[in-house]
């Protein structure tokens, strides 16, 4: 039992993430796809504070990232999701607060809504007066995407496949600095499966299962030398800004590695967001269109 006078209030960093590698595998008979990925948790996050009482539940969400039609009805949000799933798997009655401070581009491949719901389950988690652990903590956030049982832990770089609850940390790479090109319209995660499905199924293609060296990951020479995102193909005819600057991000990482530097060029997660990762000091250059804005980040850890 955690002490009668633990606060309860917590604040928590939800941060993005990008894939260098994402691979598509089986679809159940649920429907759902299996994944394999290489998880890379970014320094750029939302700040999340978690506020335990008897009030009413509430979530708000509000920051330089908030899309001005907002995010849709709250029980759909992760985050509240994530704060039910949790005070129901506990056993706790007891009402909750959150609030969202959104600075991860909204519907953008990096997480942001599910760093959010991680960030609920980590902080309810430390206010619980009789807390679930950890591998019961992973299982709940199983249940809300793929993204989110990476986001719930504290590793930098990690291995993940299945629904995204099966996990292999990694150690950390050097910091790579990451230029994020976003835009307004983001892409529908389900619209991107589902248009996959469909190219692949009509291509006739196997599924099947990758196999990687056992230093695949070791190096950001090794990654770059793999990395590929199989919604790349179709989220390029789903998304304007994507069509037109997934090749500038690949040319720019292309030109990068012909000089020697391990850089990488490609979309994180469904899209939209197209990003270059490349070592400090190295010369990204990017002629981009109208509509496509920058952020400067860099990877965690």
């Amino acid at each position: 039992m955690r002490p009668s006078d633990s606060p309860a209030v917590r604040t928590e960093r939800a941060h993005a993430k990008v894939n260098f590698l994402l691979r598509i595998l089986a679809r159940e008979a649920s429907g759902y796809h299996g994944i394999e990925t290489l998880f890379q948790r970014l320094a750029l996050h939302d700040v999340v504070r978690v506020t335990v009482s008897e009030a009413p539940s509430h979530l708000s969400c509000h920051g330089p990232m908030m899309p001005t039609t907002g995010l849709g009805p709250v029980e759909h949000n992760l985050a509240w999701r994530a704060a039910e799933c949790y005070t129901t798997a506990a056993g706790w009655r007891t009402g909750w607060q959150s609030d969202i401070e959104k600075h991860i581009p909204v519907g953008g491949g990096l997480g942001g809504g599910s760093a959010d719901a991680a960030a609920v389950l980590r902080a309810l988690e430390a206010l619980c007066p009789t807390p679930l652990g950890l591998p019961r903590l992973l299982e709940i956030a199983g249940t809300l995407g793929a993204d989110v049982p990476f986001l719930v832990t504290d590793h930098a770089l990690a291995w993940a496949w299945g629904r995204g609850d099966r996990l292999l940390p990694l150690p950390p790479l050097p910091c790579m600095e990451v230029t994020l090109v976003v835009f307004d319209l983001g892409v529908n995660t389900g619209a991107a499966y589902g248009a996959f499905a469909r190219a692949r199924d009509a291509r006739g293609d196997t599924v099947r299962a990758y196999a990687y060296p056992g230093d695949a990951f070791g190096s950001w020479a090794s990654i770059a030398a793999l990395a590929a995102n199989d919604f790349e193909c179709v989220v390029a005819e789903l998304h304007e800004g994507v069509r037109t600057v997934l090749p500038i991000v690949r040319g720019c990482a292309g030109s990068l590695r012909d000089a020697g530097v391990p850089a990488i060029g490609m979309m994180s997660g469904s899209g939209a967001t197209c990003f270059v990762a490349a070592p400090p000091r190295a010369a990204v250059m990017l002629a981009l269109p109208s509509g496509a804005r920058v952020l400067h980040t860099q990877t965690a850890g």
